[in-house]
């Protein structure tokens, strides 16, 4: 399965994010590119350890149950939800967003398993570095896709 400590797999996912352009439109969902761009940011910001949000009581009582559906091989579905700390709905410049975004990439994929956060994830708990390398590629992957790169 695909996952951003992979050289390979990080390098597709930064060259479909170079075919983004501000005028990129989305295919479904809410947000704009330059928005969808900062939210992925902030979930790798969380995987890197810079962000260290509480579990979330749904995440407690739920996150076990769907962990496995989440990180397995089936793509996520279009309009999953989102938690409420990871929505982006303020106005965004596309440029900045972009490279930080670009940024996290690299430094979570340069960074390896021994940089990963051990902080639980705020929904589904504690991980270990695989999941959040597959986690991380699973989520860009289907922003991506949402944005038809």
């Amino acid at each position: 399965m695909k996952n951003l400590f992979d050289q390979n797999d990080s390098q597709e996912i930064l060259n479909r994010i170079e075919k983004l352009t501000p005028e990129t439109q989305r295919l479904w969902g809410k947000m704009d590119v330059a928005q969808m761009l900062a939210h992925c940011s902030i979930l790798l910001r969380i995987a890197r350890g810079l962000d260290k949000p509480k579990r979330s009581v749904l995440g407690i009582l739920l996150g076990w149950a769907v962990k496995d559906k989440f990180f397995g091989a089936k793509p996520h579905p279009k309009n999953s939800p989102t938690g409420r700390n990871l929505i982006v709905a303020d106005s965004k410049k596309f440029e900045e967003e972009k490279e930080k975004l670009i940024n996290h990439i690299k430094a979570f994929a340069a960074g390896g398993p021994e940089a990963c956060t051990k902080h639980p994830n705020p929904f589904f708990g504690k991980l270990t570095p695989e999941e959040w390398a597959r986690g991380q590629y699973k989520h860009l992957d289907h922003h991506l896709q949402q944005f038809g790169v």
